[in-house]
């Protein structure tokens, strides 16, 4: 039943995604910014959880460039773009006091050959509002991270790729270790019975980031099936700085 859901979920995002984009009139990109309820989102995308319901202040914390009023729809269907997306970020309208930074545009942890831009944005937004977490989730990359910090600190990063366990830092959380994540550097195992014949999870699903989210702030494929106050937030340019970036080799 579970699997079904998920397939159901997301189905709904990528028909969003398409559906409620911003429209182009006269070569520009017009966003839609009459106040809506807000819409699913997190398969196949990254995005910041900052505790403020303040949205100018998220704008100025990371530096968005350009900045246009926008509301859910057209905001989620701008980073789901494959064009738009590529390179522009969402900021939401406050959620139960949270604001989301929205696109696939973030900074992921890449492993120990690119520089780490990921820990240093997170460690910044931690000394500018009282709680920051950062969650990932790309099935066909095998990737999946989250972490979360706060009075300027990261207290837990984690971040796994095809290449293994590519960022950590800190201890494993009680919620993580709810969610029954056994997080082995191992490969290919998934079937693999335990001599309780209980079974080894190997590796993180986007399913289980969809829930730790849950734990610690929203759950945003959820986001749709309860009502919240309409708002509107903004979309914008990312910071060119967060660009992945091979540490250069030595001579």
């Amino acid at each position: 039943m579970i699997p079904i859901i998920a397939l159901f979920i997301v189905a709904t995002i990528t028909i969003a995604a398409v559906v409620l984009g911003p429209r182009v009139a006269d070569q520009r990109v017009v966003f839609d910014d009459a106040p809506d309820q807000p819409c699913a989102f997190g398969p196949d995308m990254a995005w910041i959880a900052l505790k403020t319901e303040n949205c100018d202040a998220v704008v100025e914390a990371i530096g968005l460039l350009d900045p246009v009023a926008s509301n859910w729809s057209s905001g989620i269907g701008t980073v789901y773009d494959r064009s738009l997306g590529e390179n522009r970020l969402f900021v939401s309208p406050p959620v139960n006091g949270w604001i989301f930074v929205i696109g696939s545009s973030l900074p992921h942890p890449h492993g120990r050959t690119f520089i780490d831009k990921c820990t240093p944005l997170l460690l910044h937004l931690s000394q500018a509002f009282p709680e920051v977490q950062y969650f990932a989730s790309y099935p066909e990359l095998d990737l999946f991270a989250w972490a979360k910090g706060g009075a300027g600190r990261l207290v837990r990063a984690f971040g796994v790729s095809d290449e293994g366990v590519v960022w950590v830092r800190g201890r494993t959380t009680r919620e993580e270790r709810q969610l029954g994540l056994k997080l082995f550097e191992l490969r290919g195992v998934r079937g693999r019975r335990g001599d309780a014949g209980g079974e080894l999870l190997m590796h993180p699903t986007q399913e289980h980031v969809m829930r730790l989210a849950g734990q610690w702030s929203v759950n945003p494929t959820l986001l749709d099936l309860s009502p919240f106050r309409t708002g509107r937030g903004y979309v914008g340019f990312a910071p060119a700085e967060w660009r992945a970036q091979r540490h250069r080799m030595s001579a």
